[in-house]
């Protein structure tokens, strides 16, 4: 397809081969595959910009991409093949570290775990940690608002930011890499952009939160009996620890056995079984003795009270890795297991334990062959609330039911207030769903924003609210 007047205004990376366009194409689950004129990978933000603006001169869609690793669809274009996809993987310079102000600027396509390692080389924490984290982009944890195990203390990607720089729809660089805790000047553009899954605008660059390097951290796995003393131990660890409480991530039985099955090195470090476990991780400023000191006091009174069948602390770093390894490596584990139908809802946290037990019984009940693993980050109130295939069945048996199941869960959810995508975004994958549960204010106001940003819908079309 020809690229009138593009080569004219723009000089890098330009990818048209379609063998090269491939991996660009497919999502990272491959259930979506697309086609595009061109992939076309700038190292500027100025580079963006002349290919924003050439995609508003000639009407041609734009579809941002990070590390390509997201979960919902919403980095990959349509079959239409009328759309540009716009790599950001090569825009991945550390423009500045400012210890003092705890802060650090990146450029979109810095990869997680360089920014994590350029943070600590400088005393530094940079918490948001996800197990996409070797390969996804900090542009695109941004674009979908992720959370990751850290958001108990730390919250999530929109909480450790305080300024992006951004090309708009129409070709325009906006500089808002202030690094300000506090700005009163207006309306916060950078809220609008975070989240937003591309449909406004191209992240390039960010301003990002800084934290001191915990000097000890002590991490536990916990057997409890239901989900409500799972709730009731967080309720414990949070009065005794406060924000030396880092993570707080529950399990069930059945996604650590699957962990188990299919990785070698991966067993319980318990004597016996529970219907659930808790993994916790407590970090102090001070030392490692003070963080083990205070882990200790917590499961002790968590024993005392009744809540707690079972527990091991780690007793080394390595250790500490492989009790993390058993919740990290669960989604693996499922997707190894058979092709099951995920869900990655939120509710607030006093209800996760109703929500649980209403939508364990009604799939029991519409999908008695099914099997249900549940996972996921209770400090936060998201679940990972997987249906499963039947054991030994590669998934046919659900591949005809995703809409009924997606609807008895999602239906749940939303009696209880929560969210049918905490951390995923909706892509295309949830996009038609979300319209559902959204109130005809909030749809209208959603379209005037992007309408507003992105006159002519060039910007991601189809994918998240737009």
């Amino acid at each position: 397809m020809s690229l009138p007047g593009l080569r004219e205004a723009y000089a890098g990376r330009l990818i048209e081969d379609a063998q090269e366009m491939a991996p660009f194409l497919t999502d990272w689950r491959r259930q979506w595959s697309g086609a595009a004129i061109a992939v076309a990978q700038p190292r500027t933000t100025q580079e963006v910009a002349q290919l924003v603006g050439w995609c508003a001169r000639t009407r041609t869609p734009v579809v941002p991409q990070g590390g390509n690793t997201g979960l919902s669809g919403g980095a990959t274009p349509d079959p239409s093949g009328r759309a540009l996809v716009l790599s950001l993987a090569r825009l991945n310079k550390i423009r500045a570290v400012d210890t003092l102000n705890n802060t650090i600027t990146v450029e979109a396509g810095v990869i997680l775990q360089s920014l994590q390692e350029a943070a600590r080389s400088a005393g530094r924490l940079f918490p948001l940690s996800l197990a996409a984290e070797g390969s996804c982009t900090i542009g695109g944890n941004l674009a979908t608002n992720a959370g990751g195990t850290g958001v108990l203390r730390y919250g999530n990607a929109r909480e450790l930011c305080l300024g992006l720089e951004v090309v708009t729809a129409g070709g325009e660089i906006w500089d808002g890499l202030r690094g300000l805790r506090k700005d009163n000047t207006g309306l916060d553009l950078r809220d609008l952009y975070i989240g937003s899954e591309g449909v406004l605008g191209v992240i390039t660059a960010a301003v990002l939160k800084l934290f001191p390097e915990p000097k000890g951290v002590s991490v536990a796995f916990i057997a409890i009996e239901t989900v409500a003393d799972a709730l009731a131990l967080l309720d414990l660890a949070q009065n005794r620890l406060g924000a030396a409480l880092t993570g707080f991530e529950m399990i069930s039985d059945l996604c650590l056995a699957l962990v188990e099955r299919h990785f070698e090195t991966a067993s319980t470090p318990l004597s016996s079984r529970a219907p659930w476990y808790v993994l916790a991780e407590v970090s102090d400023l001070i030392s490692e003795a003070a963080a083990a000191a205070a882990m200790e006091g917590f499961l002790e009174a968590a024993l005392d009270a009744g809540l707690a069948m079972d527990a091991v602390i780690a007793a080394s770093s390595a250790q500490a890795r492989a009790l993390w390894a058993l919740r990290e490596n669960v989604s693996e584990a499922q997707g190894l297991e058979g092709k099951g139908i995920k869900h990655d809802i939120a509710v607030p946290i006093s209800r996760i334990a109703a929500f649980v037990h209403e939508a364990s019984a009604a799939l029991a009940q519409r999908f008695p062959t099914a099997r249900l693993g549940a996972f996921g980050h209770l400090g936060d109130g998201n679940l990972h609330f997987n249906v499963l295939p039947a054991e030994g069945d590669a998934g046919a048996d659900l591949a005809g039911r995703i809409a009924d199941v997606n609807d008895a869960v999602h239906s749940i959810v939303a009696r209880h207030n929560g969210s049918i995508s905490a951390e995923h975004g909706l892509g295309v994958l949830r996009r038609d769903e979300a319209a559902r549960y959204k109130s005809p204010v909030e749809r209208s106001l959603m379209r005037s924003v992007k309408t507003a940003l992105d006159p002519n819908g060039l910007m991601n079309p189809g994918k998240g609210f737009a």
